[in-house]
């Protein structure tokens, strides 16, 4: 999980409460970031499974863009702000409703996809014609210049990277949210709510990476330092590290951008073919719409999967996959899954050999290790629809 530069680190608002909790904390995308706390990776994974955990995500790339002339002006001035938007990615975002948000991608001229990003509809008359999107923290900037070199004239990005973004998950996550946001508790799944604390404007966003229910919540650090601190007083809460993070999001299946997507693959190799509405596959007006509609009529050379190591080894991204002895593909991510209790991982392999219970090889320490090709997620998703 970690990233190997040292030299001038950021920081998020929430580092202070990371070192009062004793995180032991490491380089990830620019920032020290908790890897894990006290409890440790397995125990942190569990909690949030069962309770609530807390996630420090304020070095994603949190931005909101608006149309250059101004915004307000009903469902006109949301198409407009959606057509500029709809030139960079395969989703349906001018049939977003207000509130609504959708997990797309970002992607090159040849289909390859730059990065995984959700894009909400803000609710309100007086913010249309704007769009509140978080992206990735570890190419933030690289997403960024393109809107700006992309939208030159039409729209301004406003970055939000200086406010706390965290991520509350888990079963009990909506009891401790609708304590301090009554109403929340409302939202379904990829919806958010505007609220106000203390004075201050935030987002509640139901949404989250780990598969199951929680929030994701924007707030400047005046009212969220406050916040975080007092959630952490619930003995329902415990803050959660990258380490859990990821074999939580690995459990659930989900991808990690620059590990199980980057440019070389497109969204249908990447089973991601569903974030392309039937409008946007109807129209084919998007980066590489001729490559990746021939992908999804006619199939690709290799398909993101699930993979079950039938040992206790766990196999680590880029294991090679073998078959016969014989190159088939290789893992992108993978460890252990403390909720199944055996490793668990995802990769790519022949498309003749992505269906489920397929017997592999995973070349681990040089050794032949058995296992099989699995449906995704590991762990059943526990969104509210």
């Amino acid at each position: 999980m970690s990233d190997p530069t040292t030299e001038n680190l950021k920081r998020t608002p929430l580092y202070d409460v990371h070192v009062e909790h004793g995180a032991k904390l490491v380089p990830f995308a620019g920032y020290e970031m908790p890897v894990q706390y006290s409890m440790g990776v397995k125990d942190e994974h569990l909690w949030t499974r069962e309770q609530a955990g807390l996630f420090d995500v304020s070095h994603m790339g949190p931005c909101f863009l608006s149309l250059e002339d101004g915004i307000g002006g009903g469902d006109e001035a949301h198409a407009k702000i959606a057509a500029l938007v709809e030139t960079l990615v395969p989703s349906d975002i001018a049939g977003l409703k207000e509130g609504q948000a959708r997990l797309t991608v970002l992607l090159n001229e040849d289909g390859g996809i730059l990065d995984d990003l959700i894009i909400t509809r803000p609710i309100g008359e007086a913010a249309q014609g704007s769009l509140y999107i978080v992206v990735n923290g570890a190419v933030k900037d690289a997403d960024w210049a393109l809107f700006e070199r992309s939208f030159q004239g039409k729209a301004v990005l406003t970055r939000a990277d200086d406010r706390i973004l965290f991520a509350l998950q888990g079963p009990k996550a909506v009891d401790v949210m609708s304590d301090f946001f009554p109403g929340c508790e409302e939202l379904k799944f990829m919806h958010h709510m505007p609220f106000e604390l203390n004075g201050t404007s935030c987002i509640v966003s139901r949404c989250g990476y780990t598969g199951e229910d929680g929030f994701e919540v924007l707030v400047k650090p005046e009212a969220g330092l406050p916040l975080v601190n007092e959630m952490l007083t619930d003995e329902r809460v415990k803050p959660i590290g990258l380490g859990a993070r990821d074999s939580l999001r690995l459990e659930a299946g989900l991808c990690l951008y620059g590990h199980d997507m980057d440019p070389t693959r497109d969204p249908v190799e990447a089973d991601l073919a569903w974030v392309i509405q039937k409008v946007r596959r109807e129209r084919a007006d998007f980066p590489g719409a001729e490559r990746i509609l021939k992908a999804r009529t006619e199939g690709t050379a290799e398909k993101r999967v699930g993979i079950r190591p039938l040992e206790r080894a766990p196999a680590r991204e880029g294991t090679m996959i073998q078959v016969d002895g014989q190159p088939v593909g290789i893992v992108t991510s993978g460890g252990f899954g403390p909720s199944v209790d055996h490793p668990v991982a995802m990769g790519y392999v022949r498309s003749d050999l992505a269906g489920p219970g397929t017997k592999i090889d995973l070349m681990v320490r040089g050794k032949a290790r058995p296992a099989e090709v699995v449906s995704l997620p590991f762990v059943p998703h526990n969104y509210k629809r």
